[in-house]
């Protein structure tokens, strides 16, 4: 059980970055003073990456808890 709790922690740290990428990709947008269909633009180019961020961390951390329940 140490692989799956080992590949649920580095899972998770996959989606933490890219829960990360995602915050400050729509923080540059804010701050570049864009029209407001560019921003939402870029904003809605950032979602599908945070929401597979999230999805990526909860399935990582369902890995650890599996395996240290099972381990």
């Amino acid at each position: 059980m140490t692989i799956l709790i080992w590949a649920g922690i580095v899972l998770s740290l996959i989606g933490l970055s890219g829960v990360v990428y995602s915050i400050v990709g729509v923080s540059r947008a804010k701050k570049a003073k864009l029209p407001d269909a560019e921003l939402r633009a870029r904003i809605a180019r950032m979602m599908p990456v945070n929401l597979a961020s999230f999805f990526a961390a909860m399935l990582g951390l369902m890995m650890v808890l599996v395996g240290t329940l099972l381990g």
